[in-house]
């Protein structure tokens, strides 16, 4: 029977990725608006004459991704490529390059943010000798260059930088080597499909080779020195397989997690809902092979029919959305897992999961809400669990020599569990009121002291105007959301509370929420917000140190036209004295952008 159960969700996998016709599917999803008389949206004949790569792209992270949701992969390419033209985008000007485009990378870089956070406990916190700032340096920063994502309308990928090259991917796919100091280009690759996560830099032997991953599911290496590719390999065979979480790396291998579409693919009645399984995957970084892979959740099997009388399968999801916490004392990884997409539900979704680190096994699991099975398909029936996942990683911290995980959820409340007795609760926090898309939502910080947890608690009101061309389904309230506590460590307690900030004035797309992750120095703690501000927070009583508003145009050094928008999902980065912070966010109703932003104490003469 369990070999059948395989054999029928492997057909169905093979079904609902099967490749169609562009023009059959441009009839269906897209000629509804776009063969309309409405000046405000393209026309067929208007999109023919524009890029293939571009059409793509608008799909996968752009303008229409709201509507590309329940379309496959291999939909979205097929009518791309039937539409649009060859080639791509333009390369950038000549006076974008670097005059000294050589790479220079120290065996022992002294001063770096690699990855996701720089330290292995993901604590997001940064040393006074990387930081390069004090507090009169922080009250001082300055604007120094912004780099434009070329057609992009986000900018999620939080840059890596090693002895001064700063490695950032992109929605649009492209991966950059700039200079750290002046935002000049030394090279760049082109991915398969966007790029959300960090770039992890991992020493190969006499080479630094750079970790990565795109939103179709695919890992990549690249060859630091050049941004040759060295190898890629697919981490899963499902079609909604993608990659939102930065790798980790330990002793030659590198951890991926696994997280996916499904959600909202099932959505669509005649979606097979649902198969999809989140999952770590252990690759060698020196040629790619697999070591092992764990998946969060059993292989799903045929339950039933849905109202359309298609097939339904479970269990599903339990999707790995963020980096893995490396243990080594307990020879263990962390992950943090989102909610079930289907019945039946399992113990491990809305979870922190102990994987062996050598291998993949679950050593244990703690639940922190049953029964949350949350999906497209349940929305449909208003019988969904209150999609209380995690999106942010767990944090290895030292409290008075105990250790301590921190996880921090969709829910509004922060944990700190006993890693030696398989997780319990040692205590928590109510630090917002948790919705879809509210409470600790990206990531939060911890110095030693204190954590830093900074809530969405967005709030979505039904929108009014009936005009086709506006793609938003929700108006965002822009005085209700947000919030940044100080946590002790040692106790769980409050040790203070900043309010979030209303807009002022209010805007499209503008909220207080702060759903992105935070980062941590000595003395200041940095939090964005959908409201596209960056703010710095004094560590000792939360005032706000330093306050600057991204939601505007800039004048970019690669000569592309360069906004800022909604700051959401990755967190400020700082070293050596200056501050980077992308700007940009489109999805859940957010102010577009697609600009990073370089900052630097100035110090008056």
């Amino acid at each position: 029977m369990r070999l059948l159960a395989l054999l029928m969700t492997s057909a169905c996998l093979a079904q609902a990725a099967a490749p169609e016709a562009g023009d059959a599917v441009f009839k269906q999803r897209c000629a509804g608006c776009h063969e309309q008389n409405n000046p405000r949206i393209p026309t067929r004949e208007t999109l023919q004459k524009m890029p293939a790569a571009q059409i793509l792209r608008t799909l996968n992270y752009g303008a229409m991704m709201s509507v590309a949701y329940t379309m496959s992969i291999s939909q979205r390419e097929a009518v791309a490529n039937w539409l649009g033209t060859a080639g791509g985008d333009a390369a950038p000007p000549a006076a974008a390059f670097c005059g000294d485009r050589s790479v220079r990378i120290a065996a022992n870089p002294k001063v770096q943010w690699n990855g996701w956070s720089p330290n292995s406990g993901n604590t997001r916190f940064q040393t006074a000798e990387d930081a390069g700032l004090t507090l009169d340096g922080v009250r001082n920063l300055k604007l120094k260059w912004a780099f434009a994502f070329q057609g992009d309308i986000t900018a999620f990928s939080q840059p890596t930088i090693l002895d001064g090259n700063l490695f950032v991917g992109s929605a649009g796919g492209a991966i950059h080597d700039l200079d750290a100091e002046t935002g000049c280009i030394r090279w760049m690759y082109q991915a398969g499909g966007p790029v959300r996560t960090s770039i992890l830099a991992v020493r190969d032997g006499s080479r630094y080779v750079l970790l990565f991953g795109d939103q179709s599911g695919w890992f990549y290496a690249l060859d630091a020195n050049g941004g040759k590719l060295l190898w890629k390999k697919k981490t899963d065979s499902h079609d909604a397989a993608r990659l939102t979480g930065s790798p980790v790396a330990y002793k030659g291998t590198v951890f991926v997690p696994v997280a996916s579409w499904e959600e909202n693919r099932a959505s669509d009645a005649d979606y097979l809902c649902c198969t999809m399984r989140g999952s770590v995957v252990a690759f060698r970084v020196h040629d790619g092979s697999q070591v092992w892979k764990a998946y969060m959740v059993d292989p799903p099997k045929e339950i039933g029919k849905n109202s359309a009388g298609r097939a339904q399968f479970g269990p599903s999801g339990a999707a790995v959305w963020s980096a893995p916490t490396i243990d080594l004392k307990r020879g263990v990884l962390y992950v943090t897992t989102g909610d079930n997409y289907s019945q039946p539900d399992t113990k491990t979704s809305d979870a922190v999961v102990a994987l062996d680190i050598k291998t993949g096994k679950i050593a244990w699991s703690r639940q922190f809400m049953k029964g949350d099975v949350f999906s497209g398909e349940c929305q449909a029936t208003n019988s969904c669990g209150p999609d209380f996942d995690f999106g942010s990683s767990a944090m290895l911290v030292d409290a008075g020599g105990r250790s301590l995980l921190i996880a921090g959820q969709k829910s509004g409340l922060v944990y700190a569990l006993d890693p030696d007795h398989q997780g319990e609760i040692v205590w928590q926090l109510r630090v917002g009121k948790g919705s879809t898309n509210g409470g600790v939502q990206w990531g939060m910080a911890a110095d030693g002291q204190n954590v830093y947890a900074a809530v969405s608690d967005v709030v979505r009101q039904a929108r009014k105007t009936t005009d086709l061309a506006d793609l938003r389904q929700r108006d965002l309230d822009p005085e209700k959301g947000g919030g940044l506590t100080a946590i002790r460590l040692a106790d769980g307690g409050k040790a203070w509370y900043a309010p979030g900030h209303p807009c002022d004035p209010p805007k499209p797309g503008c909220s207080p929420a702060q759903p992105s992750a935070v980062t941590a120095i000595p003395g200041v703690v940095f939090s964005g917000s959908v409201d596209g501000h960056m703010r710095a927070y004094a560590a000792e009583d939360g005032k706000v140190l330093w306050d600057f508003d991204t939601a505007r145009d800039f004048e970019t050094v690669n000569g592309v036209p360069g906004h800022g928008g909604s700051i959401d999902g990755p967190g400020a980065v700082v070293v050596k004295g200056m501050v980077y912070v992308n700007s940009g966010y489109s999805r859940q109703s957010g102010m577009p952008g697609n600009v990073l932003l370089a900052f630097q104490s100035v110090t008056a003469p």
